[in-house]
């Protein structure tokens, strides 16, 4: 709100630049160009302007004040749900209103509250009693006559944040989620360690029963070695486990366990190819047949068997025939 003397000033200038608004305002930095333009107005009117802005007719009723504080006092004495409910006043006029006519209502305290020092067992005393409550700490809080916060800042300075603010055991199970999560995990955990084991002992039987190193795969080996294999540690796991890991077929499985529960009709042929190549004498006559091997014949009888089958036995017998080499 401008004084006379301001309003005045800006209508003098204002006749003086030929009522150019822009140089006016520029010059002065005030008013707006229809302010200046009001008062240049009433200046001509009345020969000059009113000293100050008096009101001749209130905006507002009594009517509508009454109704206002009341819808006020009776709505959760919000100034805010007031005027978006009636749609008048502003908030400044609303809150002269409630201070005129209801003083005792918005009551407040200037400045802080008194600042007063606790001593220090009477801290001591009241984080004790937080950490080992069986209550809630607002009770602790009331009956010591402080704040909930207050309480826990006593905590924080005495023991620190990260110590909890309770110290009574938590009997609470898990949520079920949780426990369901941690029975899977167990399951996950137990099938790895089965897994791992069987690894374990199918490689020790096979250092143990083929005599093959360390590095050697259980997966390369031929299908009788493989079903030795199997037998060994049959008793600790099942039949369809231990063929999977050394992955070998049902069929073949049995079928070489009918093998290696016949008999070998090749006994004495093993015994005489031995002794021949041990005594480097021709004991045995070996002719290559086409035909299927018969059964072995009595001692010191001829018999004949396919190359392949020799060289079969002898590569299971362990011999080996050093070659002549040709003189160049």
């Amino acid at each position: 709100m401008y004084s006379y003397e301001d309003r005045i000033r800006a209508v003098k200038l204002y006749i003086k630049f030929g009522k150019r608004t822009g140089p006016t305002i520029r010059q002065l930095g005030y008013p707006t160009k229809n302010s200046l333009k009001g008062w240049f107005r009433e200046h001509q009117q009345g020969r000059d302007l009113r000293a100050g802005y008096d009101r001749s007719t209130q905006k507002y009723s009594a009517q509508q004040m009454q109704v206002a504080v009341q819808h006020y006092l009776d709505h959760d004495r919000c100034i805010a749900s007031t005027i978006r409910a009636l749609v008048y006043p502003y908030r400044d006029l609303l809150t002269g209103w409630i201070a005129e006519l209801h003083p005792e209502v918005r009551l407040r305290i200037v400045g802080r509250a008194p600042n007063v020092r606790r001593p220090q067992e009477l801290k001591k005393a009241a984080v004790i009693e937080l950490c080992t409550r069986t209550t809630s700490a607002q009770e602790i809080a009331e009956k010591l006559a402080v704040c909930r916060p207050t309480l826990y800042n006593w905590k924080h300075q005495l023991l620190g944040p990260e110590v909890p603010a309770s110290m009574k055991r938590q009997n609470t199970p898990p949520p079920i989620s949780d426990l369901t999560e941690l029975q899977l995990q167990v399951e996950s955990l137990r099938r790895d360690i089965h897994q791992l084991q069987l690894e374990r002992d199918i490689m020790e039987k096979a250092n143990e029963l083929l005599k093959k190193g360390l590095g050697a795969s259980p997966q390369l080996l031929s299908n009788r070695d493989k079903t030795l294999m199997v037998d060994a540690p049959k008793q600790a796991y099942a039949l369809s486990e231990l063929l999977a890991e050394l992955d070998l077929a049902r069929s073949s499985y049995f079928y070489q366990c009918s093998q290696l529960r016949s008999p070998d009709k090749y006994a004495d042929v093993r015994v005489a190819i031995t002794d021949a190549l041990s005594e480097q004498s021709p004991l045995l006559l070996l002719q290559a047949d086409a035909r299927s091997p018969r059964p072995a014949p009595a001692a010191n009888c001829k018999m004949h068997i396919s190359e392949k089958v020799v060289q079969r036995l002898m590569k299971q017998e362990c011999l080996i025939v050093a070659a002549n080499r040709k003189r160049r």
